[in-house]
């Protein structure tokens, strides 16, 4: 194997505190290599939860009332937290990649009750699409978290993570394109046609075949020679694999950042609602296509700025964070603003109706703001696990809890008044709660190096990445 030898930054470095990290550039198979590998994962998301955020992205799943999809969604999250939590007896048994594919069959009969419920008014299939979909969906998403956070080398692991979550987004921005064309001149409240969740169902359907071209952990290849290791030994007990899942659940870290998770994933519901509630089937649509464009750009902004080598691992996490936290407080201020105004007005806006603008701006702004969130939470784990069995389990408790906030949002926003404006003060005042507790934890993040690093055993041999030395390369 060819070897190309050169000096990089570690991703703990900075100007002002240079520890240089030689790392030894390998040529890989194309096929092997992480890119691919963050290629295959990101086109499962396009085709499961990408297209299930574009039906989303619609209003109420496309339907012409969201309360009966908020309540299938509400189902889907609750099954969600239960497989979430089983999440690491799946990989031990199935390992990473086959528990990823398995996940990812789930989502086809969600979409296929829509098109049910679209076309000829049958409500069961939507509860039973959405039962089938959250047990597939929360080792799903599991899965692909411990893959995002595991198969990347450390300089790259925030432009993976942007590169990967832009497929969700993707399947956003082509399911809006779509009703764009196909419901362009439908100017009043209704349902989308139903022609729309045909496409829907071929291509979530093509979700776990795709997964087949995923390499397992062993047949990564890294440039800097590092083996993958994303997985739970098969040694491992399952009533101890619970009980070490339970423990990290209730360790303070992890506690601290659960406000943080749901003021970042409590407002997907709230924003889908409103923008089914007030605004016309074209208007939906376009919104859809949009919003994915400008939180596509957010999410890759962000992913370049947590991967500078410019800056320290503590100067990048922290300027995230506050960036992140002040316009989300922002947002949702201007967001209860609208509501307010809108749920005594009782509007509804077409792209032709005057005062159009103001809440279809707020509603790309809050897409692009859960972009963003959710790209920081898979940094924020990263860098909590200490071991490769904890990536896998921190990425079950995230996505678990993700769940479980998601399904609560949902159930409510099925409620009228909660949907069209009680879930949007909730919301900011979630945000509020969030702050203080994942400052105590944020703020140590870079503190004795990075935690990706020190996983694999490729510290700096200074050892003291974040310190006030400034060391010279030879």
């Amino acid at each position: 194997m060819a070897i190309d030898e050169k000096y990089v930054s570690s991703p703990t470095t900075s100007e002002a505190d240079e520890a240089r990290l030689v790392v030894t550039k390998r040529k890989v198979k194309w096929y092997r290599s992480t890119w691919f590998n963050a290629l295959v994962l990101g086109l499962c998301n396009f085709m499961a939860p990408g297209i299930w955020g574009s039906m989303n992205a619609l209003g109420g799943g496309g339907e012409q009332s969201p309360r009966l999809v908020n309540a299938a969604n509400a189902l889907t999250f609750c099954l969600m937290v239960l497989t979430c939590a089983l999440s690491g007896v799946f990989v031990k048994y199935l390992g990473i990649k086959w528990t990823l594919i398995l996940g990812a069959a789930g989502y086809c009969p969600y979409a296929a009750g829509l098109y049910c419920n679209n076309r000829y008014g049958s409500s069961w299939f939507v509860l039973l699409g959405a039962a089938l979909c959250g047990l597939g969906a929360g080792i799903f998403w599991m899965a692909e978290a411990a893959i995002a956070l595991a198969y990347p080398e450390p300089e790259n692991q925030g432009r993976f993570l942007g590169f990967w979550l832009s497929f969700r987004i993707f399947g956003q921005i082509l399911g809006g394109a779509v009703n764009v064309g196909l419901n362009a001149s439908r100017d009043t409240a209704g349902k989308v046609s139903y022609s729309v969740f045909q496409v829907f169902i071929a291509l979530q359907a093509l979700a776990p075949v795709t997964g087949l071209l995923l390499s397992s952990p062993s047949q990564v290849q890294r440039t800097d020679g590092v083996t993958v290791s994303c997985g739970i030994p098969k040694s491992q007990r399952v009533f101890d694999e619970l009980k070490a899942t339970g423990r990290l659940f209730l360790g303070s870290k992890f506690i601290l950042v659960i406000p943080l998770i749901a003021q970042s994933v409590f407002g997907e519901a709230v924003f889908f609602t409103f923008i089914g509630s007030w605004y016309s089937v074209r208007a939906r649509a376009l919104g859809s296509l949009l919003s994915g464009i400008v939180a596509l750009i957010a999410g890759n902004i962000l992913g370049q700025w947590l991967d500078s080598k410019r800056l320290s691992l503590r100067t990048r996490t922290r300027g995230a964070f506050g960036a992140i936290m002040i316009t989300s407080g922002a947002w949702w201020l201007w967001g209860t603003i609208i509501a307010t105004r809108y749920y005594r007005d009782k509007p509804l806006y077409d792209w032709t109706s005057s005062g159009f603008g103001t809440g279809f701006a707020w509603f790309l702004f809050m897409v692009l703001n859960f972009q963003v969130n959710y790209m920081y939470l898979y940094f924020v784990i990263g860098n909590l696990a200490e071991s490769d069995e904890e990536v896998v389990r921190y990425a079950g408790l995230l996505r678990g809890t993700e769940s479980a906030v998601q399904a609560v949002s949902y159930g409510l926003c099925s409620i009228p008044v909660m949907g069209q404006v009680g879930c949007i003060y909730l919301n900011f005042g979630l945000w509020a709660i969030a702050i203080v507790p994942a400052w105590l934890v944020i703020k140590d993040f870079g503190i004795g190096g990075d935690k990706k690093l020190a996983r694999e055993g490729r510290r700096p041999a200074t050892q003291a990445a974040d310190s006030d030395t400034k060391h010279v390369l030879p």
